[in-house]
This record gives structure tokens, sequence and C-alpha cells, in this order.
């Protein structure tokens, strides 16, 4: 009986009807367009329509002027009369360029590009299906605006205006990815996201902390997935997609499927992916430095070399994902929205490849050296109420938990022990977000934040002889982490041409950690860090006339030491270890950068922003006495000791170049370049080149569309760094880098020329294809420890029902 209520209930939810006016909005062909905004200047209200090209405009009844704009197409101004005559359908007109677009990631609330004060790079659901990534690393890095590290194939660090790892931050659906354990080393958390559920990216060039908190210094990835449909009539909405992918680099085979039900109160979307990634093959045309020649197998207890039959293939690399979301959204009228959420990602074991390059007395170093299963689930509550009220006009309340596993396994060349380290993270977070429209020219973003991070680590040595296994070293400390925050942004539009920007936000931290002194005699088994940091941001934008726009602002970032910073233990290179340092303090970055973007005759548009910024007292691995001493033993070798401290500066400054020319007949020339220097300080206050301000790099493309057909046929490119530009960090890394012609280490530069082709057959069916690294170059990015995919044939068909 209980299941019968339940059915009736839900279906009764599914079917009841909504006194709310909706609006449609279509293209020339009667495409449905989503992300199309509709707003007023008096008074200031604004909606976006959905997937369906769908809106609530019950809020404009009987308004004059409000505006329909969308990125490509000319803004219409309609009044209510006119909407009524029209039944609530409106169509746009395509043109070529414009400067509105909705963005998300700026101010975490859907404003115009025109309103924002920074660089944001928005990358659309037709960008991602034609270019059809395997990763949401894969993804970033297709756009030829973020710059993609690999030190193994499970793996995507992306660099942003010379940062990474933890100096950058990740968000998905509004919730913080980055936990207590992000370390200053690549990372590869972004493969746990599958670009089949994402809906739109989103890359916040510079600080956001004022917004986003710790970590947010290079720029922030802002990830939105797939939206729940609701129903605009008394029929159930039921749509979906079935796709199926092959690559042949690495003989990926991958399969995924989404299905969106919804009444007009209750909808849900259901996504589910699989990969399978065999071993990655490199291209046949470049040094063969970079080929693997040969490889360790454990044959009958002994670990034997094998020669590479096959030295293009990269053994080994391969290993399988798989995604599955979940989301349930509840709209009992027009003023509320419930949602529940729900990701989980896995992978199996994969080779941390670059480890795998090192030899020592001319034998392998390790035998093996790989990842275990890196586990993310969330669960995610967000409520959601839109009504005029004195303190906000709408606000959103955002609660999530996450779980994290990872686990590293590695064993030397004729070893007999596999040192085991396996990391749990719990992650706590509530955000309030209010937004609030004082007058007409004046609006406030504010809101709070608190996260709690409870880490456990455990470690075990394994004997493979005997399988017998004990206790070992654990990564880190069994720990807590505490973050609080209040933070407000101001905007005030000077003029209708101007408008300025202007946020604050203090965040209080704390970490307790106690740490097992079994295997090392700490001076100390518990410790205890706190602290708080006050950054800001002012932004000023000027929009002349319709063709163009200026920005130009000021912002400071922060990032706390987390569990990582303070108490690891870990090999960072062959006879390095790491020790505790509960002495840590926050880092700063202080930013400055200048944007301009203009469109010539709706044709051609350029976009060029410039910045700078200091990172001071930067948390950075130094020379470290451990109990007096300089060495101590960690997994059987004598190591030296070295800590992470607050001991140095760093600068980076650059420019960032787009340009985009609308030709007839449908084809389009877009290019975007990116370069910049960096410095960071070392142990003897000499200078060295930034690790993580990549080469310049960029992306040229050729792109036509016409009729349900697209085809962009690009190139991606990296400068060259010679030696005397290499960090200092790098130097030693003889396994990953060739030599020049005077023997010295150096990051060759490269280029791929590709071909991807997309074709909607019809309704129901759409093709997609194409050719990576046609000409076949064999090229590693710079700082990466495996080599890039040679020439890659990929084909995917989807199904739209």
């Amino acid at each position: 009986m209980i299941k019968k209520y339940t059915l009736l209930l839900f279906m009764s939810m599914l079917c009841y009807g909504l006194n709310a006016q909706t609006v449609k909005l279509i293209d020339q062909q009667k495409t449905p367009l989503e992300f199309v905004s509709i707003s007023t200047i008096t008074p200031k209200l604004s909606s976006l329509t959905n997937e369906n090209g769908i809106a609530d405009v019950s809020v404009f009844r009987n308004l004059d002027s409000i505006y329909f704009t969308s990125l490509g197409y000319e803004t219409r101004i309609m009044n209510w009369t006119a909407l009524e005559n029209a039944n609530f359908i409106v169509a746009l007109r395509a043109s070529n360029y414009s400067l509105d677009e909705v963005i998300v990631s700026a101010t975490r609330w859907a404003q115009s590009r025109r309103e924002l004060t920074s660089r944001v790079t928005s990358i659309r659901p037709e960008e991602i299906q034609v270019s059809n990534p395997q990763t949401a690393a894969d993804l970033l890095g297709a756009s030829g605006e973020v710059f993609i590290q690999k030190s193994q194939q499970g793996g995507g660090s992306p660099m942003i205006r010379g940062f990474a790892t933890n100096r950058l931050l990740i968000s998905v659906d509004g919730v913080r990815m980055n936990n207590a354990i992000f370390r200053s080393g690549n990372i590869q958390n972004i493969i746990n996201i599958d670009p089949f559920m994402i809906d739109q990216a989103e890359v916040l060039y510079g600080p956001g902390s004022v917004m986003y908190g710790s970590d947010a210094i290079g720029g922030v990835m802002n990830f939105s997935t797939l939206k729940p449909l609701f129903a605009h009539d008394d029929n159930i909405a039921v749509n979906g997609s079935v796709a199926t992918r092959f690559s042949s680099a690495n003989n990926e085979l991958t399969s995924h499927v989404h299905i969106k039900v919804g009444g007009q109160k209750l909808a849900s979307v259901t996504s589910f992916t699989f990969n399978r990634f065999g071993d990655l093959r490199m291209g046949s045309r470049g040094s063969d430095f970079y080929l693997r020649k040969e490889y360790v197998e454990r044959i009958n207890d002994i670990d034997v070399v094998f020669q590479n039959e096959d030295q293009q293939l990269q053994v080994p690399s391969g290993f399988e994902m798989g995604h599955f979301m979940q989301k349930l959204s509840f709209q009992p009228n027009e003023y509320w929205n419930l949602e529940y959420g729900l990701i989980y990602s896995n992978t199996t074991n994969y080779s941390r490849y670059d480890r795998l390059l090192r030899y020592k007395d001319g034998q392998p170093r390790s035998a093996e050296w790989y990842y275990g299963p890196q586990k993310w689930l969330v669960n995610r509550f967000t409520v959601t109420h839109t009504k005029q009220r004195i303190l906000f006009d709408e606000i959103v309340l955002n609660m999530s938990a996450q779980q994290f596993e990872e686990s590293r396994h590695d064993r030397d060349f004729m070893g007999s022990v596999l040192y085991e380290r396996f990391e749990k993270v719990n992650a706590y977070a509530l955000n309030v977000d209010l937004r609030k429209g004082l007058n007409d020219r004046s609006r406030l973003l504010y809101g709070a934040e608190i996260v709690f991070n409870d880490v456990a680590s455990t470690g075990t040595d394994t004997y493979i002889f005997t399988g017998i296994s004990e206790k070992g070293p654990a990564r880190y400390p069994q720990s807590d982490w505490l973050s609080a925050a209040l933070f407000a942004t101001y905007q005030y539009e000077l003029s209708d041409k101007s408008m300025i920007q202007a946020g604050a936000r203090y965040n209080y931290f704390s970490m307790n950690a106690t740490f097992d002194t079994t295997f090392y005699k700490f001076p100390f088994v518990t410790a205890e860090n706190q602290d708080g940091a006050l950054t800001g941001s002012l932004g000023f934008n000027y929009r002349p006339n319709e063709s163009w726009i200026v920005r130009a602002g000021i912002s400071t970032g922060f990032r706390a030491p987390n569990v990582d910073d303070i108490g690891k233990v870990f090999d960072s290179e062959a006879g390095a270890v790491v020790v505790p340092n509960p002495d840590l303090k926050p880092e700063y970055a202080y930013n400055a950068e200048f944007d301009v973007a203009r469109v010539f005759a709706d044709r051609v548009k350029l976009d060029v922003s410039a910045f700078y910024t200091l990172l001071d007292q930067a948390m950075v691995r130094r020379d470290y006495l451990f109990n007096g001493m300089d060495s101590i033993m960690y997994d059987g070798e004598l190591s030296k000791v070295q800590a992470i401290q607050n001991v140095a500066q760093a600068t980076v400054y650059g420019l960032q170049i787009a340009a985009e020319w609308k030709m007839d007949n449908g084809f389009s020339l877009f290019s975007h370049l990116t370069w910049q220097k960096g410095e960071e300080e070392l142990d003897d206050g000499s200078k060295s080149p930034l690790r993580h301000a990549a080469p310049m790099f960029g992306i040229t493309r050729l792109s036509y569309k016409n009729r349900g057909l697209r085809l962009d046929l690009y190139a991606q490119y990296t400068s060259e760094v010679p030696f005397e530009e290499m960090p200092d960090s790098e130097l030693s890394k003889d396994y990953l880098y060739p030599t020049d012609s005077n023997g010295n280490l150096y990051a060759p530069g490269w280029y791929t020329l590709n071909f991807k082709a997309m074709k909607k057959i019809n309704e129901t069916f759409t093709l997609t294809g194409g050719i990576e690294n046609i000409t076949d170059q064999r090229y590693m990015p710079y700082s990466s420890g495996l080599v890039a995919s040679g020439r890659n044939f990929i084909f995917s068909l989807r199904m739209n029902f």
C-alpha cells in the first residue's frame, strides 16, 4: 500500500499544473534557444530560458521594454502586450557578434558578460559535442585557452596564468571540489567530472577568492551539469541521449546514456557513462628520446625487463572509468525550487606513468608505481527562493557532502615490499548566496560559507613473497580542516555605459592534526594552525557603444595552508622526503588586469587581456631540518629533508589575445594565443622561471557551419622552452626532457593539425568524427610525463530521443 500511495503522490506532483506564464524563444529556423537573457531595467528583473527555450515571465506582466538577449543574436525589445499578441513565442535574428552572454562563474550568479569586470571563457554544449573530449581536462585543453599537463593517461592538471593544482579552484554545480589534500604537485581530480554530464563550462581568469575563497588564485573552473527538464503542459516531458565513441590512439570505447523525465512540478535527469582506455600510442614523427623501449613485468615472483615490441605504445598507461549522476528537482511554485543531486565517479588502478620512466644504476627504479581507484561521491541539496524581500530578491542555500578516496602503491625494481598509502576525505559544505537589487542602478551579492574536511590516512607495507602486510607510515596525519567566511560584492551602474564593482571577503580557517610517531619521531604529536585572510577586488567596465567594452580591475586572492601543506610525509623526488611544518601561514596574490573587446563591422571581434600577479609568502618546498638532521631514512633510502615553507615570492605577467572573423557562407576563423612569463624566488635569493607558467600556446581554427553540418580544421601549438628558461625544479628530470645540441635539457615546441566534423543527420541522430594530430607528431607537452597521442581517428554516434 505504501508503494501505491507513494506512486500516486509522485504522479500527482508530476501532473499538477502551474499558473505561471511562460515564453518560448526560437531562432529563425524555429530551433529553441537556451540561455536567452530576459530582463528589464526598471524594475531590475531577469530570467533565463532553459534547454527548451522556455522561461517563466510572470514577473514581467504588464511591463514595457522587456529585453531578450543572447550571444550571437540581435537583442529584441518588446512590451507585455506585444508578447501576448505573439502568443508568447519570440524569434531572435542571428547576428555575427554580440558582447552579451550569460556568465555564472564571475559572481556565482547568472549575469550578462557586459556586467563583468574580469575575463571569462565559456564553453557551450555545441563546443563540447564537437570537440568530443575523453575527459574534462581534455575539454579545457581543446579550447586552446587552458594548458593541460599529464603525468599519466589517467590525469590532466590545468595551468592558468602561471598557476596550477591547489592554486586553482574547481567548482561543480556550486560545490567546491578542492579538498584539504589538494597538493602543489600535479593533480588529476578533474578526470572524475564526466564530459557527457557537463552542460556548460566556464573559466574565470585571475583571483576569484572574494566569491570562492581559498585556492582561487590563478582562476576558477566552474562546471554546470545537465539540468532536469520540466514540462510546460499537462503531458510528462521525456527526452534523452544515447552515445558511443571510439578513438584509435588508445582503443577507447565509451558508452553514455542520459534521460530526462519531468512534469510541471517534479523533474529528474539520470546519466551513466563508461570509459575504457587502452595503452596510449604516441606519434611516429619526433625524437626517439620519447620511445618506450622497455617495461617491467613480474614473472614467477621475479621482476623482468621486457623489450617493448611496439615502442610507440606507452605500456602500461590504460585504465577504465565509470560515472553516474542523478538529479531530482521539485518546483512547487514560481518562487521555490528544491534540487537534490548525486554524482559518483570511480576509476580502476592506473599507472603513474612518469615514475616508471626513472632509472637507477642502469635499471628501472620502480617495478610498479600506480594509483588505486580514485573515487568521488557528491551528495548535494540546493534550495532556491526567488521573491522580493527586505534582505534579498533571490537566495540560494547549497548543502553538500563529498567523499574522496585515493591511494598510491609503489615498489622498487627487485624490491620485496609494496608500499601502499590510502587517503579518505569527507568534505562538508554549506553555502548561502543572496542577491538584492538596491535600486535601478545598484545590486548587492553577498553570502556566507562554511567548509569542513575530515582526513583519514593510513599506510601499509606488504611483503610480496609472503603476502604479509604490516602497518606502514601514513602520508598524512589524522586531521580536520575548517574554513568559514563572509563575503559581499557591490555593483553600481555609473551610467548606461559604465559600471563599477567592489568586493570583500573575510575567511577564517583552522586545522587540527594528530601525528603517528611510530615511524618518525616528530618533535610534536599534535599540531594546530589557525589564521584569517582578508581579500578584496575592485573592477570597472566601460561600454562606449554596442561594439566594444573596456574592463579593468585589481584583486587579491589567498590560499590557506591545508593538510597536504602542513602535515604530509612523502617522497617529492628521488633522494628527498618532505616532512610536516605546522607553522605555515596563508599565501596572498595581488593581481591587476586590463581587457579590451571590440567588434568591427559585425564581422571581426578582437579581445585582448593583459595581467600581472604577485604571489607573496608563497608556500614552496625548501630544505629543512628534522630533529636537527638534514637527512633521514624514508622507504629504505637515505633522503634529504624538505618541508613546505612561506619563504618565497613569485610573479607572473602575460597577454591573452583572441580574434575571430565571421565570413560569408558559414565560414569563420578563430585564433587564441596565451603568452606569459613567471619567476619564483629560490633558496639563495636568485630567480628561476616559474614552473607552472606554461610556454606560449594557442589555437587557430577554421570553421564551417551550415544546415546541421559543422566542420573544424584547426592547429594547436606550443613554443619551445630553451634550457635558459627551464625552471630550476625541472632540471633534475632528465627522464622527461631531451637534450639540445649542447647537452642541456629543454622542452621542445610542438604543433598538431586536427580535423573535426559533426553532422546532424535528422532530429534523432548526430554523427561526430575527426582526426587529431593528422601529421602524427611525437611530442610531450611541457612539464608532462606522458607523450601525447599520435594520429587519432575518432568516431561518435549520438541518438537523441
